[in-house]
């Protein structure tokens, strides 16, 4: 997080970074979800707790918000309290699930994100989205 608060526009995977860092620090699974406008700029924020090591994605009110938002992209993060940041198959199921929602939405889903301690693993970046 920058001193003014979270950054207004995800240019990039440090900007996601600073957005959800403070999930690493939850002691339960919260996953987060960012709504963005076609620059990218940060129009609304949902975070979702979970019990323990668990969490169970609303995934009607996540395409709600996406909606009333008029969002152009969804950027998703979660956190692994075990340490772990390797996506679990829970973890890869729940994200394409949610991208084939958005893609018949019209909806880009750029990235999911999983957070463990200082460690951000990236579904994009393993080839995972």
């Amino acid at each position: 997080m920058t001193p003014e608060g979270p950054p207004r526009r995800i240019a990039d995977l440090n900007a996601a970074r600073a957005l959800f860092a403070p999930l690493a620090r939850e002691q339960a699974e919260v996953a987060a979800f960012a709504y963005l406008d076609p620059e990218w700029r940060l129009l609304g924020l949902r975070h979702t707790h979970g019990r323990g090591d668990m969490i169970e994605v609303p995934v009607r009110a996540i395409a709600a918000d996406a909606l009333a938002f008029d969002a152009a992209a969804v950027l998703m993060a979660h956190n692994h309290p075990s340490g772990d940041a390797r996506p679990s198959a829970a973890d890869r199921q729940m994200t394409r699930r949610l991208a084939r929602l958005f893609d018949a939405l019209g909806i880009n889903l750029l990235d999911h994100l999983v957070l463990a301690g200082e460690m951000v693993v990236s579904f994009r970046a393993l080839g995972l989205l």
